[in-house]
C-alpha cells in the first residue's frame, strides 16, 4: 500500500516527509494503522549524530542505517496479520513497545523483557523477523529502515507481532502510544530501577517526558520529598503537578537545597533523565546521592561516549550504586497494560503530557519545540479521514 512517512536521509538534516510503499506482513508479522506518534528525544540522537552506528559495524550487519523512518513510540490498530500470528487478529488495538521481546532469550526467560536479544537489532532498521524491509520509498524504491524495528513517524506501518502488546479498546489510543516508550521508561526508572520506597527523598535531573514520569513515578512509590531539576524554569510549574516538592534550575543548586532539606544526609534515590547523557554530570548526580544509595542514569549518551567522572575512592567508602536502565527495567508486556490501567483508575497522569500536537508535515515544527523545552511531550497525529 501507498502512504507517507518522516523520513531521515542523513544525519544532520531535517526530517522528510515522504511517500512510501509498504509490504504487507509477512510471517510473524502485523500490519498496523496507528493514532499518531510521541516526539521523543531518542529520536533526535539520530538526527544529531549521537545515535549513528560505526561504519564497520553497519557493514557486519550488511545494513545501511539510512534512510531510516523515526518513531519509536506509537499505537494503533491491526488492519492486516501474516502467517503465524497467534496472539493478535484484525482490529486488536496494540501499544508499540520500543524493544521487541521474544520469551524465549535468556532475558525474557528471567523476567527482563526490557534486555530482550532482538534489542540488539533496535538501530539495524530492519524487521526482527528476516532482516529485511517492508518500508520503500515510493519514488526510487530504495529500502527504508525503521527507528527500533517499529517506525511510527508513518501512519501505517508493519511489525513484528514480537513488538506489539494488546490492550484493550476503550483506552483512548493517543495516550496509550505515551507508555511506548517515555511513560514506562520514566516511571519504571523510579519504581524498578530506583526502587524508591515510601518516605524516600528522590532527585529527578531532567525534567522532560521520561522525567516528568519518574518524578510522577517516585510519588505513587510514596517518595517523601521530590526535587525537580531542570535548567528551564517554564517546566517547574509541570513538574509540582506530576508530584515535585521541590524545584531548582541546577545540579550546583540542588547540591546545597538537597543537603539543607535532609540534615546532610542526602537524597536515597537520584535519577538522571536529561535529553542528553553526559559522563561530565555522573560525580555531581553522586555527590547528591546518600551513603549507600542508588543513582539511576536512564539518559541515552552518544555511542562514543566512554569518559565518566567519578570518584571511585567515594564510591567503595560510601557503598553507593551506580545503575543503567533501559526502558524503566520494565516488562512490557506486564507494565503497559498495568500502568494503562492505572490510568483509566485516575493514578497515573498521562493527558496532562501532551503540550502540543501536530500534523505529519509539521514534524520539525514540533522537535524544534522539544528542544527548546516548550513541550513536555509533543505528538504527531495521523488524519485517517
Amino acid at each position: 500500500m501507498q502512504t507517507r512517512a518522516a523520513v531521515l536521509w542523513e544525519p544532520n538534516t531535517d526530517w522528510k516527509v515522504e511517500d512510501i510503499e509498504l509490504d504487507p506482513p509477512k510471517a510473524g508479522e502485523v500490519m498496523l494503522k496507528l493514532v499518531g506518534s510521541g516526539l521523543c528525544h531518542s529520536d533526535d540522537h539520530l538526527v544529531t549524530g549521537d545515535m549513528v552506528m560505526p561504519p564497520e559495524v553497519q557493514a557486519e550487519l550488511g545494513i545501511q542505517q539510512f534512510p531510516i523512518i523515526g518513531g519509536h513510540e506509537g499505537a494503533g490498530e491491526v488492519i492486516e496479520v501474516g502467517p503465524g500470528v497467534d496472539n493478535l487478529e484484525v482490529g486488536d488495538h496494540v501499544v508499540l513497545g520500543f524493544i521487541p521481546s521474544c520469551g524465549r532469550c535468556p532475558s525474557c526467560a528471567k523476567g527482563k523483557q526490557n534486555l530482550c536479544d532482538l534489542g540488539a537489532y533496535l538501530l539495524a532498521g530492519r524487521q526482527v523477523t528476516d532482516f529485511t524491509a517492508r518500508h520503500h520509498h515510493k519514488e526510487t524504491g530504495q529500502d527504508l529502515g525503521i527507528m527500533c524495528c517499529i517506525g511510527t513517524f508513518g501512519e501505517y506501518t508493519t511489525v513484528a507481532e514480537a513488538s506489539c502488546i494488546k490492550i484493550d479498546k476503550d483506552i483512548p489510543l493517543d495516550k496509550a502510544a505515551l507508555v511506548g516508550c517515555g511513560v514506562t521508561t520514566g516511571w519504571g526508572s523510579a519504581n524498578y530501577a530506583a526502587k524508591v520506597q515510601a518516605g524516600e527523598t528522590v532527585v529527578v535531573i531532567g525534567n522532560g517526558g521520561i522525567g516528568m514520569n519518574a518524578i510522577q513515578g517516585a510519588k505513587m512509590a510514596g517518595a517523601g520529598m521530590i526535587v525537580a531539576v531542570d535548567t528551564n524554569d517554564k517546566k517547574h510549574e509541570m513538574a509540582e503537578k506530576f508530584g515535585a516538592t521541590h524545584t531548582v534550575g541546577s545540579v550546583e543548586e540542588a547540591l546545597p537545597m538537597v543537603m539543607e532539606l535532609t540534615q546532610g544526609v542526602m537524597a536515597d534515590k537520584v535519577i538522571v533523565t536529561i535529553g542528553v547523557g553526559s559522563g561530565s554530570i555522573i560525580q555531581d548526580a553522586m555527590a547528591l546521592t546518600t551513603k549507600g544509595g542508588t543513582c539511576v542514569h536512564t539518559s541515552v549518551a552518544p555511542i562514543a561516549e566512554t569518559e565518566v567522572s567519578l570518584n571511585l575512592f567515594e564510591l567503595t567508602l560510601s557503598e553507593k550504586s551506580l545503575v543503567g536502565s533501559i526502558f524503566g527495567s520494565a516488562n512490557p508486556r506486564r507494565d503497559i497494560p498495568r500502568l494503562l490501567s492505572m490510568y483509566q483508575n485516575g493514578q497515573l497522569m498521562l493527558d496532562e503530557l501532551i503540550t502540543n500536537t501536530y500534523d505529519l508535515d509539521d514534524i520539525n515544527v514540533g522537535y524544534d519545540a522539544m528542544r527548546s523545552g516548550d513541550n513536555i511531550r509533543g505528538m504527531v497525529m495521523y488524519d485517517h479521514s
